[in-house]
């Protein structure tokens, strides 16, 4: 059965069997283990994932690929989710959850958000991502890569880069070069926020327009008396504060409008 790739679900299907033992060997998954693969495809993770755990769970949105899958996977082995996986629960399959895929790249960074909203959920997370996405997640404080997506799952999850994937090893062959992550979710965030709708909205604002100063792209929250009482210097820029940096302005914000 021949399936032709679709530009609006980003399809771009891993071929290369050296990377596929690649990435089974990073997740190193186990009999007992509750994994859920998000974009099957044709099925380069799912047959050696199926093969190593007693049940898989898939999530595909392409309505041709799911038919295909559902033809050539045992079903007492894989249970195939049709739908988006940017709309799935995750919780309903229960706790403990490690999540593999290939993320269309397209949606990478809403995908990985929701995926942070279950983190409670998850055990680990194995995903392949377009390489500069992944620089970006890993990047430290001052690195010119980090911005609002590695503050936001830095807070939430230990993060590794575990292998690069050259573009060879797909078809078609895309344009960038991808990378694999390994994604831990933290039992608690090291520095939990009092308001995490607060510290994320703080965030985005600081992020908004990376070359202003926190002065100026957080005068809405906080004044000049504000960042002098947290001992932060209000001429650097968001670049350059830490995730507990973040949380201390968060934390912050949150007492004064609590008493105000």
């Amino acid at each position: 059965m021949r399936h032709r790739p679709r530009k609006r679900f980003g399809q771009n299907f891993l071929v290369d069997e050296s990377v596929v033992a690649a990435i089974v060997a990073a997740v190193a998954p186990q009999p007992g283990d509750r994994v859920v693969e998000i974009g099957p495809g044709l099925g380069a993770l799912t047959r050696p994932l199926s093969a190593q755990v007693n049940h898989l769970h898939v999530i595909e949105i392409d309505r041709d690929i799911v038919k295909r899958l559902e033809a050539t996977l045992p079903r007492e082995r894989v249970t195939i989710y049709a739908g988006d996986a940017l709309k799935f629960d995750f919780s309903t399959l229960g706790r403990g959850l490690r999540v593999v895929g290939n993320l269309p790249y397209n949606i990478s960074t809403p995908l990985l958000f929701h995926l942070a909203g279950h983190a409670a959920a998850i055990r680990d997370i194995h995903v392949m991502l377009q390489k500069e996405v992944v620089e970006r997640m890993v990047a430290h404080p001052s690195d010119s890569d980090y911005g609002r997506l590695s503050v936001m799952l830095q807070y939430r999850f230990r993060m590794e880069r575990v292998l690069e994937v050259p573009s060879a090893a797909f078809h078609p062959v895309p344009k960038v070069e991808s990378a694999v992550v390994r994604m831990a979710p933290f039992a608690q965030p090291p520095h939990p926020a009092r308001d995490e709708a607060l510290f994320a909205a703080i965030v985005a604002a600081a992020f908004a327009q990376r070359r202003k100063t926190l002065r100026n792209a957080l005068r809405q929250h906080f004044g000049t008396e504000d960042f002098r009482r947290l001992g932060v210097d209000a001429g650097l820029r968001a670049q350059d504060l830490s995730v507990e940096d973040f949380v201390r302005l968060a934390d912050h914000a949150a007492v004064r409008a609590k008493r105000a």
